[in-house]
């Protein structure tokens, strides 16, 4: 066996095929580990359209799923393939597992769904425990309000999986300001599993200069940022109309659309904002992390990467966050405006352009996240490296008498066995 069949190898699995979140976190997770550690390998598992427009360290690479997409009515569909989501999703099983089968990964973190897209990873977390493989969840901040996120995980039958396939479960926050599974009766053996990181800090590239954007600007730039963009033309809308309806604020704006925006909307706006003294716009940017770190402020829906951005590079910043489908994005920035972390402005169906207007001009005078003492807030990579290098030095346990199934289909797991609900004040080893 040569050095490379040797090395230590990290399979991430991200179900989203939409939005930046989920990529944005698995990648930057991606990179951090290898940047630490010289004999590791991580790939990543995704269903983005646009995941090949990143760049990755070295060994670090992508295996692409067939992408889907969430209709209106909550269901899914195929991105670009003219087949039925059941084939598409039978697709998706099926390379998942062939692709753990082949590179035999020392460890899986798996982001956010805990049997993946509609079960599509159940197979091989199953086919994964069997080897002796350890299993992570990786959860962001908030998930969505208890009310919503209890149910669902009821229905798609997670706890199961919680209490008998993973080994771990890493939080990629802090439970000061939420705890994501509060809300949610979890055994205590699976309260025992969860572990606070702090946030994912983010850096600048090695020699960002000043960015083609902003040359030519004569005064300080508020950056406007609503993620991927798929939901943020409310955000972008408010802000135009306040320009639209106060010339003098003294500030200049770069407009980040998001590469999921639609492209008749975009160009509106862009319409719009070339009529305005100031006003930049964007289409993409793969790391906003230059824009960002040269902003006077940012004014943001409050997603967990741009969150992230904001306390690592110490933004004031002015969140907008939705409301529809999940309140994810209220909820943290709700939390975060409690610890002196930012301010938010709800969205209040009336979007009064005067009311932004005095927001952008307060923006700049606002204090910045590191005025507010929070230990720890930032310390979620180098915590996630500590935790990986545990399971990697450990050796792989004895694999458990579980069959996983030949022919790739998801066999429903077993229903839980009744068990003691714990208090949500219970927290997990931080």
């Amino acid at each position: 066996m040569t050095g490379i069949d040797r090395a230590k190898r990290v399979l991430i699995y991200s179900h989203d095929s939409f939005g930046l979140g989920h990529l944005s976190r698995c990648r930057t997770i991606a990179n951090a580990l290898v940047g630490a550690d010289d004999d590791l390998s991580v790939l990543i598992l995704s269903g983005s359209p646009i995941i090949g427009s990143f760049d990755f360290k070295a060994r670090v690479d992508f295996v692409r799923v067939p992408g889907v997409v969430k209709r209106g009515d909550g269901e899914y569909e195929a991105l670009n393939l003219n087949i039925g989501i059941e084939r598409t999703l039978e697709m998706r099983a099926a390379l998942i597992r062939q692709t753990a089968e082949i590179f035999q990964p020392d460890l899986l973190i798996v982001d956010k769904e805990p049997l993946g897209l509609r079960g599509e990873v159940a197979a091989t977390l199953r086919l994964l425990r069997e080897r002796g493989t350890p299993l992570v969840l990786g959860l962001r901040d908030v998930m969505d309000e208890p009310a919503l996120l209890a149910p669902e995980w009821k229905r798609k039958n997670v706890l199961p999986a919680l209490r008998d396939l993973y080994d771990e479960i890493w939080i990629y926050g802090l439970p000061q300001l939420n705890d994501p599974l509060a809300g949610i009766a979890l055994p205590k053996s699976v309260r025992r599993k969860v572990v606070y990181t702090g946030y994912l800090r983010r850096d600048l590239p090695t020699e960002p200069g000043l960015p083609a954007v902003v040359r030519g600007l004569d005064r300080p730039y508020i950056l406007v940022t609503p993620g991927g963009g798929g939901d943020g033309e409310v955000l972008v809308d408010w802000v135009l109309r306040a320009y639209e309806h106060d010339a003098r604020i003294p500030y200049a704006a770069v407009i980040v659309f998001g590469p999921f925006m639609a492209p008749e909307i975009r160009e509106g706006f862009r319409q719009r904002a070339g009529r305005l003294s100031g006003i930049r716009t964007l289409t993409f940017e793969t790391s906003l992390g230059p824009l960002m770190a040269c902003a006077a402020g940012v004014v943001a829906m409050g997603g967990y990467n741009t969150f992230c951005e904001i306390l690592s590079f110490d933004k004031k910043a002015l969140i907008v966050p939705r409301t529809r489908p999940r309140l994810e994005q209220f909820i943290r920035a709700q939390s975060a405006r409690q610890q002196h972390l930012l301010e938010v402005l709800p969205e209040d169906h009336r979007r009064d352009p005067a009311t932004m207007a005095t927001a952008l001009r307060q923006l700049p005078q606002q204090g910045v996240p590191s005025d507010a003492v929070i230990p720890g807030l930032l310390d979620g990579l180098p915590n996630v490296g500590k935790l990986v290098a545990k399971h990697l030095k450990r050796p792989l346990r004895r694999p458990v008498s579980m069959v996983a199934p030949d022919d790739g289909v998801v066999v429903p797991l077993p229903e839980p066995t009744p068990y003691e609900p714990v208090p949500m004040d219970r927290r997990g080893a931080a």
